[in-house]
């Protein structure tokens, strides 16, 4: 009984072994500690030098009272507005990287890869999950299965 319960544990074990080392997750925590990193770092220069040279240009500059302060009815707009520009820079930023960044990468690498043929199909079925995945792929997105790499053609054959 204890032999069938160790070997199914040590299977297990195994298993989880490989999917928390596998490349994925661990890039999706350093994707999550560095975009808690860069969060902290936007709010740090909202709350630090950007609204105190804005609060500078407020009514109540003689006494220092600084962004925080501004509020109408208890309503705390300084912090508010804080948030809001911190929120504005991390968003931005982030379009500029995720959008613009990675979209002009993917622009190069098509043209690089040159014109497809039309005549050639542009997915495949992933053998073990059955999801429909590029033809070219290693790696199933879906399951995360490693792929045989498609055949090249047969360039001589082609020019004959």
């Amino acid at each position: 009984m204890f032999k069938r319960t160790v070997g199914y544990l040590k299977g297990n074990l195994a298993e989880f072994w490989e999917f928390a080392f596998k490349g994925n997750l661990i890039s999706l925590a350093i994707g999550v500690v560095l975009g808690g990193a860069f969060g902290d770092l936007i709010k740090s220069f909202v709350g630090n030098i950007f609204m105190p040279v804005i609060s500078l240009f407020g009514a109540d500059a003689t006494k220092g009272a600084g962004y925080t302060q501004w509020q109408w009815r208890g309503i705390k707009l300084g912090a508010f507005l804080g948030d809001l520009v911190s929120f504005l820079i991390v968003a931005a930023a982030i379009f500029l990287l995720m959008v613009k960044v990675i979209g002009w990468i993917v622009a190069l690498t098509k043209k690089a890869q040159g014109p497809s043929n039309p005549n050639e199909p542009a997915e495949k079925e992933c053998p073990l999950c059955l999801m429909k995945i590029p033809v070219r792929a290693v790696k199933c997105g879906h399951c995360t299965a490693d792929l045989q790499p498609a055949a090249a053609p047969d360039v001589a054959a082609a020019l004959a």
